[in-house]
């Protein structure tokens, strides 16, 4: 797993309760078939065995389509697939996640709306600083609220590439982007589709987002 400076595009965020009763791996699929560059799992519930064969296919999928796969919070099951990490502030140490992984490994932090979140962030090695959320959030509708400004404080201090999250639809996705967000990570804009091939049309759709400079 190479970390890369170019991280850049669609960043795919999975939900167990939208991709429930076997939409994970056609939905994920059709994501990375539209262009996501990056994909989390994230799965909070206690059921290891399944996690691990969960993660193990998404990895397989990834792999299929060059992206990269990201375990959130689970930096064990990262280190025995081999993949990224995305840590939130209550998650653990990412120096400790870091040592575990390997200087190649893809970790993100999470750092709310604060720039000194994202300072320690970078200096305990993170690839990425992802700051949200940004709008109205069904998946974490108390985070704090970030702005145009912050991302663009953040693009001027920092090199890491930096995420945008939290209640991004197609239509504000521009306006992030060109404030200086490198990803732009989705959930329920994505995989709240009656079918993959509308995940698809949702992700090619948010793609073309970055065709531009």
């Amino acid at each position: 797993m190479k970390e890369s400076t170019q991280l850049r595009g669609l960043y795919a965020i999975t939900d167990s309760q939208l991709l429930a009763d076997g939409r994970l791996l056609p939905y994920v699929e059709a994501a990375l078939q539209g262009g996501a560059r990056l994909l989390q799992y994230r799965d909070k519930s206690g059921d290891d065995t399944r996690r691990l064969r969960e993660a193990a296919a998404l990895r397989d999928l990834c792999e299929r389509h060059g992206a990269q796969l990201i375990i959130n919070d689970d930096a064990e099951l990262a280190a025995r697939l081999s993949v990224g990490l995305h840590l939130g502030q209550e998650d653990g140490s990412l120096s400790a996640a870091r040592a575990l992984l390997g200087r190649q490994a893809i970790i993100g932090a999470t750092c709310h709306a604060q720039l000194p979140l994202a300072e320690q962030a970078v200096t305990e090695g993170a690839s990425y600083i992802a700051f949200g959320r940004f709008f109205n959030s069904n998946t974490k509708p108390g985070a704090p609220a970030a702005s145009i400004e912050l991302l663009q404080q953040a693009r001027s201090r920092f090199s890491q590439p930096i995420v945008a999250i939290g209640g991004i639809t197609l239509e504000t996705a521009p306006q992030l982007i060109a404030g200086g967000a490198s990803l732009i990570a989705v959930i329920h804009a994505l995989f709240a589709a009656e079918t993959a091939a509308e995940v698809q049309r949702r992700a090619e759709a948010f793609t073309r987002l970055f065709s531009n400079p």
